[in-house]
């Protein structure tokens, strides 16, 4: 899919768990260890209560690194803003389905910029809020925590809601990727994996720690696993 290998489970490191002032020595442990995706977080302080950073920060990344990036946006304007990060041309923009006024025309703005689009699905919201754009999008986020913050502890329905969005995805015909964010470690991976998830976000079990190779590695290692399991 446009450049990025399904052919195993996805990793996307998170850069809001890296110390933003080494951003750069993170992106370049993240290529030494081989991350599919680097995970943007953009918060605005109203949609999410943190803020983070926006285009400027996302296009200098771009510029100094092949990884392809994941942007995430956790605002509550995006269907006004939406252009800047489409400007930027990052591999994937995705939205929250709770955020957009109008989700299914920014996601077709998405793709029409040659770019993946991904719909987000906040813990307390159902799947019910994307069925009627699950056939148009190419990622699926079920947020295993509530958006905001680093470091939360994993959600465990997300589970049950991964298996229930499977087979939706089946039922309909579709195979979008389906990214988890929240919590994922070592110990929760394996079950998203084993749920249907091709692609697992990790923000303090990578970059949040001392050694972020050997994390990354180990989580490598926890999720290979549970998929040859699967």
């Amino acid at each position: 899919m446009k450049g990025i290998d399904s052919s195993h489970v996805l990793i996307a490191p998170s850069l809001l768990s890296s110390d933003f002032t080494r951003l750069g020595e993170a992106i370049v442990l993240m290529e030494e260890v081989g991350a599919d995706l680097l995970h943007c977080d953009v918060m605005d302080g109203h949609f999410v209560p943190n803020l983070t950073f926006g285009p400027p920060i996302i296009k200098a990344i771009k510029e100094n690194t092949e990884i392809p990036l994941d942007v995430h946006l956790m605002i509550t304007n995006t269907d006004e803003t939406l252009e800047w990060y489409i400007d930027v041309d990052p591999r994937i923009i995705s939205v929250h389905a709770e955020s957009c006024i109008h989700l299914h025309r920014v996601i077709q703005a998405i793709k029409d910029a040659g770019i993946l689009a991904g719909v987000v699905v906040n813990p307390g919201s159902s799947l019910h809020i994307i069925e009627d754009v699950i056939e148009d999008v190419d990622l699926v986020m079920l947020m295993s925590v509530n958006p905001g913050f680093g470091g939360q502890s994993f959600i465990g329905r997300a589970v049950d809601k991964c298996i229930h969005l499977k087979e939706i995805c089946e039922e309909r015909g579709v195979d979008p990727i389906i990214m988890i964010d929240g919590g994922i470690n070592p110990r929760t991976a394996p079950a998203m994996v084993r749920a249907g998830a091709t692609c697992l976000v990790a923000g303090n079990a990578v970059l949040g720690e001392a050694d972020p190779i050997a994390a990354y590695r180990a989580l490598r290692k926890a999720v290979d696993s549970a998929q040859e399991k699967a």
